[in-house]
């Protein structure tokens, strides 16, 4: 169930940075296609009737005035960066065990029908805490040091499930601003590039590259922080987890030691 949930997440998020990457494509090749006739129609509508654009209307505007190689890759950055991070807080989530209801239905069955039937509540329970008594409890016939290195060795398996790919989110948090800055430094180039093509100070040369350069700098920076939220989140949850995972191992060990006794 977790794998299904996992790969629906996934696809669903995958589709839609394809339909996006795509549009984004196309916008490049083509400038003065219908999207933007229509945007530029509706700021002139607007303007018109003197009313402000909408927030939809501003962000497409915005968009692509930026530029539509910068923002495209900023924007994949979004679409990939919250795909693993949904993904991530799914399988999280699913991994969260009410631990002292596990405990004591395991001391229940070790007292009433020995270690296969706390066997039997481990394989019955879903997550990581689950499964490290499960193979604590497999091991008590070989002692209780080989069960305790059974325990510390599955430990640490579970541990790299839950921090799996989380490390490429922090690497798109890194990402987006560093590509707005790189548009931001080109925008500049250009700018000057006008300036010196014209042999002449105009502000009108210059304001426009400089607002391009701001327009990538603002959304790389908008996706750096969505994406912080979302990895803040899930390394508390990881921590959280791999705390109950250690309570969890110790008090497993104190369950086998009065249990042989």
């Amino acid at each position: 169930m977790k794998r299904l949930f996992s790969i629906l997440a996934i696809t669903g998020m995958v589709a839609f940075g394809t339909t996006n990457a795509t549009t984004i494509a196309n916008t490049n090749t083509a400038v003065t296609t219908t999207t933007v006739s229509t945007i530029q129609e509706e700021t002139e509508a607007a303007a018109t009737a003197d009313e402000p654009l909408g927030f939809h209307q501003e962000l497409k505007k915005r968009f692509i005035e930026g530029g539509a190689g910068f923002m495209g890759i900023v924007l994949l950055c979004l679409i990939l960066g919250l795909a693993i991070a949904i993904e991530r807080i799914i399988f999280l989530n699913l991994s969260t065990t009410n631990t002292k209801k596990l405990t004591q239905n395991v001391e229940d069955a070790l007292s009433s029908g020995g270690v296969e039937a706390a066997k039997e509540v481990c394989r019955n329970t879903k997550g990581p805490i689950a499964s490290i008594y499960y193979q604590g409890l497999d091991r008590t016939d070989e002692g209780i040091e080989a069960a305790e290195k059974a325990v510390v060795a599955y430990g640490g398996v579970q541990m790299g499930q839950l921090e799996k790919n989380v490390s490429w989110i922090s690497l798109f948090i890194a990402l987006a601003p560093m590509l707005g800055f790189m548009g931001t430094v080109i925008g500049m180039i250009q700018a000057f590039d006008k300036i010196e093509a014209a042999g002449d100070m105009q502000p009108s040369l210059v304001a426009g590259g400089i607002k391009v350069a701001l327009l990538t700098t603002v959304f790389g920076l908008i996706v750096a922080i969505i994406l912080q939220i979302f990895y803040n989140y899930i390394i508390a949850k990881i921590d959280s987890i791999v705390n109950d995972m250690e309570d969890a191992s110790i008090t497993l060990m104190d369950l086998l030691i009065r249990n042989k006794k």
